[in-house]
């Protein structure tokens, strides 16, 4: 009764903010994302039925507090599933910063929620799992099903799970990842999303963007596609800032890549195009003939980066790769 599984964190395209059902973590609206390689979760679980509790380690320290109560409800929920109540024994670790806006979260849920359904025997499919992890991060759901994924909206798990979008653009998408490292809390400002006065806007215009960026990765339009990213991030930070905590997260860094992105765009007509999620760090989206000059004029700037191609769906490792 144990499993390895490996997951790739997303980037937002058209984001999902705020929870009308914050145990199911169930969102207001549809959601829109593309998964990011090599950056990768590795977890680990064992169910063990002599052990009296369950252990959680990230990064080899002790999750504690609201952490763990997150990973509970996707054990428990799994659990339920298999109808034991073994206690489990979860490691996780990341190839990459978490808290700083790369989707760690949408990684470490959906590669233990792989791993906890392979060790329970559950044969589920990953649209299934998508639900299992969705109960740790709405966003992880899309980083079960990989790729370029799209989470439908629902108030059950028929409804609300991730099915993949085929799209010629996952061959040609590289993504320049500029690090800025200042921490973020995105799941207060989740909880607060609904009263900004800014919400329902964002809520009268998300779905037409649900369904152009649909059509934009269906044709393999490049520029539309992320075009329309771009915009989404303005639109997610207005909401965030104008909550009740008037949560800020981008830093001076965060603004001076934009300045770059658009510069390129402008003065010499490179496609690229700037996207955020909660957080100071950008996401640098551009082609493969035209990576080296982004990555080049980002790391100008000043901020570390790495680059990043389109990553695929959870997976379950071999035996040998077992963090235990």
């Amino acid at each position: 009764m144990k499993a390895t599984a490996k997951a790739h964190p997303i980037q937002g395209l058209i984001k999902y903010h705020g929870m009308r059902d914050e145990e199911r973590r169930l969102p207001y609206h549809d959601s829109i994302s593309v998964c990011t390689a090599p950056s990768h979760t590795k977890t680990t679980v064992e169910f063990r039925p002599d052990a009296d509790e369950d252990v959680y380690l990230i990064g080899g320290e002790p999750v504690e507090g609201r952490g763990a109560e997150r990973i509970e409800a996707v054990v428990d929920h799994v659990r339920g599933l298999a109808g034991f109540d073994h206690a489990v024994r979860l490691e996780s670790e990341n190839s990459f910063p978490s808290n700083i806006g790369f989707g760690s979260s949408s990684s470490g849920f959906a590669a233990a929620a792989m791993a906890l359904a392979e060790a329970a025997d559950l044969g589920l499919s990953r649209p299934d799992v998508s639900t299992i992890a969705r109960r740790g991060s709405s966003s992880a759901a899309r980083a079960v099903t990989g790729a370029f994924s799209h989470l439908y909206s629902g108030m059950n798990d028929e409804d609300c799970r991730s099915k993949r979008i085929e799209t010629d653009l996952e061959d040609d998408l590289r993504i320049v990842a500029a690090h800025v490292p200042a921490y973020k809390e995105t799941e207060e400002a989740h909880r607060e999303a609904a009263e900004s006065h800014m919400f329902q806007a964002r809520m009268a215009h998300v779905h037409h963007q649900i369904d152009s960026m649909r059509d934009a990765l269906f044709e393999a339009d490049f520029d539309r596609a992320f075009e329309l990213a771009e915009h989404d991030s303005l639109s997610l930070t207005a909401t965030t800032m104008t909550g009740p905590a008037g949560w800020v997260y981008w830093q001076p860094e965060t603004i001076a890549v934009f300045n770059a992105v658009r510069e390129l765009r402008e003065d010499e007509e490179i496609p690229v195009y700037f996207s955020t999620d909660t957080g100071a760090s950008v996401y640098v989206n551009t082609t493969a003939e035209h990576v080296e000059l982004v990555e080049s004029a980002v790391a100008d700037v000043g901020v570390d980066t790495d680059v990043w191609s389109v990553g695929g769906p959870a997976e379950i490792l071999s035996e040998s790769e077992a963090l235990f």
